[in-house]
């Protein structure tokens, strides 16, 4: 009976191991349409909660506790979300550290317009799509709406879409989606090729689209000051089981694949909106001088310091050594006096050895890693650093001979003027006797 009761409960941490999750649908229909996706979060540990999203009941926290770490919200069409939840409470529940991902399409009401606005993102005008003439489907309808999508398109950062090679070309039906590219927070994790622009196909061009070409994103992430994480997709079906399975060919002649790349991408980036991929940590910091082991309560400058720090990044839900070769230290008063780079030692702890500048005050140990797809890591260390004590200066100085040599000269002057001048004095004397 107690081995049950164990399995159980084993059972029931892995099932929350990830942190629970709430999915909002447009109807119950995409439960079973997009069952593939679901099922592969729920097999990675998530707990999901389902619920119409337009439901009366909807809330994310009570009594100031939030009850999920996750929001997934694949309802493109909802103009206003049930119970207590609003544009507001989910972009305060991005600011207390929850993670979205939000999947919209041609009809994106205007509700996900403005949490895609507040987070960064400008979706489109309703009933545009993107559109190819070059790259879409043989399967397309005539509309040339789905597209087939390069991975050489995605975003150069594996920890976020995984490797591109060997991926299968992507399908995608949607709208557009826009960001700013002076916005260092916001990422276009996948955009469309240069033949291609968002409208409504159902309608004469009369003006410019809305994005046109690169330009053209569909899909974009956000990571937030506090790492929280945010993926917009300006398509529903992507995520759907009919694009995970279905073979893609280009229309214009391409190579016929099997299948779609979308189940590998759109595993990937899940896995890095909810921070199964990319999250680092600080495990230990040391400071000593050189030759001790012991942090001292101040250090004098110009000592030899050695600094060491352990990072670690969570892989399969377990935490293992960080390896890079970019991670940098500063030694900062209000300035950077000194910067350099951490050698990894085969210990896995990474190392810098110094020289304290000639200028004492209050010091800080400041690793500040900031690389596309890893969550920030921050971390200082202060320290006060001191003036050489009177003990501790050099008794002589090479540079300070002649003024040695001026002083111990006009003493032996003064003894030979004294010697001279009482000697002479007393000769008169002599004389004068006499």
């Amino acid at each position: 009976m107690k081995v049950y009761t164990f399995l159980l409960l084993a059972n029931l941490a892995f099932c929350n191991a990830q942190g629970p999750t709430l999915v909002l649908l447009d109807n119950q229909v995409i439960k079973e349409t997009h069952s593939i996706f679901f099922k592969s979060l729920q097999e990675r540990g998530y707990s999901l909660t389902f619920k119409i999203a337009d439901d009366s009941s909807l809330v994310l926290s009570r009594y100031g506790e939030y009850l999920y770490k996750n929001l997934i919200i694949f309802a493109p069409s909802v103009e206003e979300f049930g119970g207590s939840l609003n544009v507001e409470s989910i972009t305060q529940f991005i600011d207390e550290g929850g993670n979205v991902l939000v999947a919209g399409s041609s009809i994106t009401g205007d509700v996900l317009r403005e949490l895609a606005s507040e987070c960064g993102f400008e979706v489109d005008e309703e009933r545009a799509f993107v559109i190819d003439h070059l790259n879409y489907d043989v399967s397309d309808e005539g509309q040339h709406t789905k597209l087939v999508v390069s991975a050489e398109n995605l975003i150069d950062a594996p920890v976020i879409v995984g490797p591109k090679k060997g991926i299968f070309p992507l399908l995608y039906q949607g709208t557009g989606l826009l960001v700013d590219p002076e916005n260092p927070l916001v990422l276009p994790l996948l955009t469309a090729d240069s033949t291609a622009y968002s409208y409504n196909p159902d309608e004469p061009i009369k003006e410019y689209p809305h994005a046109v070409g690169k330009d053209t994103v569909l899909i974009a992430g956000l990571q937030a000051r506090n790492n929280a994480r945010v993926v917009f997709s300006g398509s529903l079906l992507f995520f759907s089981d009919d694009y995970f399975t279905s073979p893609v060919q280009n229309a214009h002649g391409g190579n016929a694949n099997p299948v779609s790349g979308n189940a590998d991408v759109a595993t990937a980036i899940s896995q890095w909106v909810f921070k199964e991929h990319g999250q680092l940590r600080v495990r230990s910091v040391k400071h000593h001088k050189e030759g001790e082991k012991e942090a001292p309560k101040d250090y004098t400058i110009m000592e030899h310091v050695v600094y060491t720090i352990e990072i670690d990044i969570l892989e399969k839900g377990q935490w293992k050594p960080f390896t890079a070769n970019d991670i940098q230290l500063e030694f900062v008063r209000i300035d950077p006096f000194i910067r350099t780079t951490l050698q990894r030692k085969p210990s896995g702890h990474y190392e810098a050895k110094f020289k304290i500048p000639d200028v004492y005050g209050v010091y800080q140990f400041k690793v500040d890693y900031d690389r596309v797809g890893y969550t920030r890591l921050f971390s200082t260390t202060q320290v006060s650093v001191r003036p050489l004590q009177h003990t501790q200066y050099e008794r002589f100085i090479t540079s300070a001979y002649p003024y040695y040599t001026g002083a111990f000269s006009m003493m032996l002057g003064v003894f030979i003027f004294s010697f001279v001048f009482l000697h002479l004095k007393e000769d008169e004397k002599k004389s004068k006797s006499e």
